[in-house]
């Protein structure tokens, strides 16, 4: 009996094929169309069609790959993606831990850091100022619009894309210094000018706080670093507290590969 093609090679041989094939599928071409037939990958990796199509397939059953059922053509998929944000989530935090213990130590608050899930805020880890983890914010999700870590995590979107994050923007907290998406859009700026954000008592009653932005090697806002604080101990010096949360920041974004001297931020257009 003779082996198919491919099944009489070596498994790493196959493993070397396959990521030819999700190479293409990252090339700026294929993000350009939106994904590549199966013809295009077999010239792209130099492989006969009928393999291309036997591996795809196995790859979409795995959700490595995806086919888009209207152009026919394979785009990369959602487990992949959720693996490498998983990746990244655990860098993040491993780079973050050790500068959030000094922040903390520093302003004797506890520090958070929070990545932006849809419209709310979701706290990844939290880092007390007497040398242990905090574990009451971690796991939880909050507004983003009346949170000074949401609207830092908001720094990169344009006006588009606010309208679209925030559909039907209903934000009825009389606490909240946000009612409309221009007054949220003048928050972001005000972040954008300081390079930090703030807020007292917006959220919820008694507390401020303030919030930073961690920024990855492409420059782009991956998470924010957070000092959270009742009012009474922390209003009179969010000022201060903002500096060095902004600084903690930075190092958090250098450790990830960001060097703001060289990548000047973009100018934003007008929300209305």
């Amino acid at each position: 009996m003779t082996l198919p093609a491919d099944a009489a090679r070596p498994s790493g041989h196959g493993l070397r094929r396959d990521l030819d094939l999700l190479e293409a599928l990252a090339s700026p071409e294929a993000q350009r169309a939106g994904g590549l037939g199966v013809v295009r990958l077999a010239q792209l990796t130099g492989r006969e069609k009928s393999q291309v199509s036997r591996a795809l397939k196995a790859l979409a059953e795995e959700g490595v790959v995806e086919r888009d059922p209207d152009t026919l053509g394979y785009r990369l998929g959602w487990r992949l993606f959720s693996l490498v944000a998983r990746t990244v989530e655990d860098r993040l935090v491993r780079a973050a831990e050790p500068v959030m213990h000094a922040l903390s130590a520093e302003l004797e608050e506890t520090s958070h850091l929070c990545v932006l899930r849809e419209q709310e805020v979701l706290t990844l880890l939290s880092v007390s100022g007497h040398s242990f983890r905090a574990h009451d914010w971690e796991g939880r999700g909050v507004p983003a619009y009346c949170t000074s870590a949401g609207r830092v995590l908001l720094l990169d979107a344009t006006p588009d894309e606010l309208y679209v994050r925030f559909p039907a923007f209903d934000a009825d907290d009389p606490r909240s210094e946000v009612r409309t998406l221009p007054q949220l859009w003048a928050k972001i700026q005000e972040c954008r000018r300081d390079g930090f954000a703030r807020v007292h008592e917006e959220f919820e009653e008694g507390l401020a706080g303030v919030s930073a932005p961690v920024r990855d090697f492409r420059g782009r806002v991956v998470a924010a670093l957070n000092i959270s604080a009742p009012a009474a101990r922390l209003a009179n010096r969010l000022e201060a507290a903002g500096r060095s949360t902004a600084e903690a920041a930075a190092r958090v974004s250098e450790h990830l590969g960001f060097a703001a001297a060289e990548r000047p931020l973009p100018q934003r257009t007008r929300l209305t």
